[in-house]
């Protein structure tokens, strides 16, 4: 069970890095602006970072799928439909960068009618309940402290950025 999920998980995530790469170039191509250059490459280092600890303490420490593994999946099934959510109400504009297009109307339509950072809870949750689905407890724990210290780099960065050039 370990690898198919796992698998899947980095397919879906090799999938939006090109949905990304491709709403960036057309975003750009509009004129928009990229913003939080600095912190990206310890955000992905940290989400590769994920995925090694993981394999590893699940490989290595033997572990097996938790006991109450419904649960964990059916949490991590819910936040892999309001991911999609959230990248099917962006559109264009989702982006795994912080990139703002000047003047655009910001998108206030499916989850982001009632919450700023949708995303970011489904990635939070997702750090958490994958690893807990397979008692890797060690890697849940340390990636999500690594996830609350990034964010709190990236939501303000990102708020920046939208309140300089957009209606935000």
């Amino acid at each position: 069970m370990f690898i198919y999920i796992l698998m899947l998980v980095i397919l879906q995530r090799i999938i939006e890095l090109f949905v990304a790469r491709r709403n960036e170039r057309w975003m750009k191509s509009k004129g928009a602006i990229e913003a939080g250059e600095g912190h990206y490459p310890f955000m992905v280092a940290m989400h590769i970072a994920f995925f090694v600890s993981l394999i590893a303490e699940v490989v290595f420490f033997n572990r097996s799928v938790s006991a109450i593994w419904i649960v964990w999946l059916s949490l991590f099934v819910i936040a892999q439909v309001f991911r999609v959510w959230c990248l099917l109400s962006l559109g264009k504009y989702w982006n795994t960068k912080i990139i703002v297009l000047p003047n655009a109307e910001v998108v206030r339509k499916g989850p982001y009618k009632w919450l700023r950072h949708p995303n970011y809870i489904i990635v939070a949750t997702e750090l958490i309940v994958l690893p807990l689905l397979f008692n890797a407890y060690f890697t849940a724990l340390l990636f999500t402290c690594l996830n609350i210290w990034m964010m709190t780099v990236r939501i303000p960065a990102e708020e920046k950025a939208l309140a300089e050039v957009t209606n935000y």
